[in-house]
C-alpha cells in the first residue's frame, strides 16, 4: 500500500453511512446501496491486501533470521 494511502485517515463505515443518509436532497436508495457496496468492497480489498503484506513481511523476517 502506498505511504499516502496508509497514512490517510480512514472514515468508519458507520460515519460514512451517516454522511450518506444525512446529506441534503432526496434519498436515492439504489444509489446509496451501490455506493455502500463499492466502498465495502474497496475496504475488504485493502484489508485483504494488508493481511497478505503482513504475512509476507513476517515470512521475510523469519527467512532473514
Amino acid at each position: 500500500m502506498p505511504q499516502s494511502e496508509a497514512s490517510r485517515t480512514q472514515t468508519t463505515l458507520h460515519d460514512r453511512l451517516n454522511e450518506l443518509l444525512h446529506r441534503p436532497g432526496p434519498l436515492d436508495k439504489r444509489a446509496l446501496l451501490a455506493t455502500l457496496d463499492a466502498e465495502i468492497a474497496a475496504r475488504e480489498t485493502r484489508a485483504y491486501t494488508a493481511g497478505w503484506n503482513d504475512a509476507l513481511a513476517e515470512l521475510r523476517r523469519r527467512r532473514s533470521s
